[in-house]
């Protein structure tokens, strides 16, 4: 089963997550609405189990916990892919989502990389400030060790940006983390 379970707590957050590579229910809850549905539409769409639960200092602003989550995420799935054999490693996917367009581009490497390419017209989707969409999705990269390469081409409305490059990274991890029938790392180095 390629599946993990984290829990982080600090000061600033606690959090516990349980994922499952290969399905199951979407459960998530971390007090911030419209970073619930950002990460339920990342479970959906990428065909993961993922049930989220946590905790953070909201009085604050939605900063450490939006963060925080990409950290627990990340750790989760380095844990989940294990010594990385067997799978596409790479994934390419493109989201359209009325009048924006976002792509989303992934090496599962053990390599950590971000290039983020988004600028959002709004400061807020609903009590999230949008400023935190790139902290979440470096803690991420960082955390899983994977290369990831995020544009949004165009848009003006930053909630469908912003859902654009969930479900964009969601189907490109989908890709990438499928196995190939083969117990080999895809690597001419033999490992990752």
């Amino acid at each position: 089963m390629r599946t993990a379970i984290v829990e982080r707590n600090t000061k600033e957050t606690q959090i516990k997550i349980e994922l499952n590579l290969d399905g199951g229910e979407v459960k998530v809850d971390t007090g911030i609405g419209f970073f619930d549905h950002m990460l339920t539409a990342f479970g959906v769409h990428g065909g993961f189990g993922l049930n989220v639960k946590v905790t953070g200092d909201l009085d604050v602003d939605t900063h450490h916990t939006v963060e925080d989550t990409g950290i627990a995420l990340g750790k989760a799935f380095n844990e989940a892919l294990g010594d990385m054999s067997g799978i596409n490693r790479y994934g390419t996917f493109y989201i359209p989502m009325d009048e924006s367009l976002a792509q989303a581009s992934l090496d599962i490497s053990n390599r950590p990389f971000l290039v983020f390419n988004a600028d959002f017209a709004q400061e807020k989707c609903g009590d999230y400030e949008t400023c935190v969409t790139e902290e979440f999705w470096r803690a991420f990269a960082v955390n899983s060790a994977i290369t990831l390469h995020i544009n949004v081409l165009y848009g003006v409305n930053a909630h469908h940006e912003i859902e654009a490059i969930f479900k964009a990274v969601a189907h490109a991890l989908k890709i990438a983390v499928q196995k190939n029938g083969d117990d080999c790392v895809l690597s001419t180095k033999g490992v990752l």
